[in-house]
């Protein structure tokens, strides 16, 4: 959607002013005892999966208003994630959601993936809403709900999630549970717990040997008196009783205010059980705002315990999930998500740049304004060269939004997609 010539144009714009502060911040880097160039082949492993239903404009309950061109089909789904990756070069795999994106011409979408360099990183369940076609409603729940025929229901759509997602060569299955009560004794909360149990544990035994379940966890919304899954302490409890393949996953907007996120991860990569992460801007909730926009020093502080995880040999947790989790209003989706993957890949850079030895000094010597100091210079540190170097490596854009911009792109996609199409599943 967008030719190698423009960008390769792009860059040779932008190159004299990015060589020179790409220059200074590798020097800058030197001195301090660290390998510039290292920090940018990290950078360049980061992939972010993007989610199919990131690419329309979303919004919230009150009102959604769509920019057009938006993607019509899962097709043209993959063709978004297609210009985004073309630009950034760090988001080669996508999300998909069931039954918004069910696939139909499998052969034919495994060659359009192939295409674009992308692959299908997870599939979701949705068990939140009431499909027109479905025989029960999840109004009182669904893995949880008292009736046994609501709660297979329930399950055989998580497992169809599964051979859908088999079918593209996914190996992640992703369960969010809307279910809970609005009202003091709605639920018994002890059974209802046990029966949601129960119900993963059905659905995990149907996965593949080589899949991993991610349990999602929030603590309100859509119901505001008990969720059966408030926290990451229910989530974790779940997998334990679930198996050893089953993970559980962050989603930084699910949490109430003021919680210590940080934390909640280093615990669980401690336990071995981190094996997912939404990112968002933590204001509205859910499906939530641009990455880094509001909250950058809580990012770089998460990432921080993140990339001390994944360096502790005595860390046995497995690889992460990465994945954008954000939809709003008032943004081109598309400028949105590369907006979103720039900040995941700058607050990743600052972790990468914590001194660890003289950290770890100052924490063993209880030197609060040392180890504040460390973690301070590491995230006041401008990154922006290093993230465009090792997009621009990698055939990628050395300033992805300009780039889009400069090319008029959702001036064409409206052109050909329409004023008013609107993205499937929104």
């Amino acid at each position: 959607m967008i030719a190698h010539e423009q960008i390769q144009y792009h860059n040779q714009a932008q190159a004299p002013e990015h060589e020179t502060r790409l220059q200074f911040i590798e020097g800058v880097l030197e001195r301090k005892g660290f390998n510039p160039r290292q920090i940018i082949e990290q950078i360049r492993a980061f992939q972010i999966a993007i989610p199919s239903w990131a690419l329309g404009t979303g919004g919230t309950r009150f009102g959604r208003f769509s920019i057009g061109g938006e993607p019509r089909s899962l097709e043209e789904k993959i063709e978004d994630v297609g210009l985004i990756h073309q630009l950034n070069r760090s988001a080669n795999s996508i999300s998909l959601h069931i039954p918004w994106d069910i696939p139909k011409d499998v052969p034919a979408l495994k060659q359009l993936l192939t295409q674009h360099g992308l692959t299908i990183d997870s599939v979701n369940s949705n068990t939140f809403q009431d499909q027109k076609d479905q025989i029960h409603s999840y109004k009182y729940g669904s893995l949880c709900h008292t009736e046994n025929a609501v709660r297979q229901q329930a399950i055989e759509h998580n497992i169809q999630c599964v051979e859908h997602g088999k079918q593209l060569d996914a190996k992640v299955l992703t369960v969010w549970l809307a279910d809970g009560s609005n009202f003091p004794g709605q639920h018994h909360l002890r059974k209802a717990y046990q029966r949601t149990a129960e119900s993963l544990a059905d659905i995990y035994s149907a996965m593949p040997p080589d899949w991993t379940m991610l349990i999602e966890y929030k603590p309100y919304e859509p119901n505001f008196y008990s969720m059966i899954i408030p926290d990451w302490g229910t989530s974790y409890a779940l997998c334990q009783y679930v198996g050893k393949n089953a993970q559980v996953l962050v989603d930084l907007g699910h949490h109430l205010p003021n919680t210590n996120i940080e934390q909640i991860v280093g615990r669980l990569m401690h336990f071995g059980r981190l094996g997912g992460f939404h990112f968002n801007g933590s204001m509205y909730g859910d499906d939530d705002l641009t990455t880094g926009s509001i909250k950058p020093f809580q990012l770089f502080l998460i990432f921080n315990e993140l990339v001390d995880g994944m360096n502790d040999p005595a860390v046995k947790n497995p690889d992460i999930a990465w994945m954008i989790d954000a939809s709003h209003n008032t943004k081109d989706p598309i400028e949105d998500l590369l907006q979103s993957v720039n900040g995941i890949l700058a607050a990743y850079a600052r972790a990468l740049l914590v001194d660890r030895a003289a950290l770890s000094q100052a924490q063993e010597e209880n030197d609060v304004v040392q180890a504040e100091e460390l973690l301070r210079d590491a995230f006041l540190t401008d990154v922006r060269p290093l993230v465009a170097e090792a997009m621009r490596l990698d055939g990628g854009a050395i300033d992805p939004l300009a780039a889009y911009r400069a090319a008029h792109i959702r001036a064409s996609l409206i052109e050909k997609r329409g004023k008013f199409s609107t993205a499937t599943g929104l």
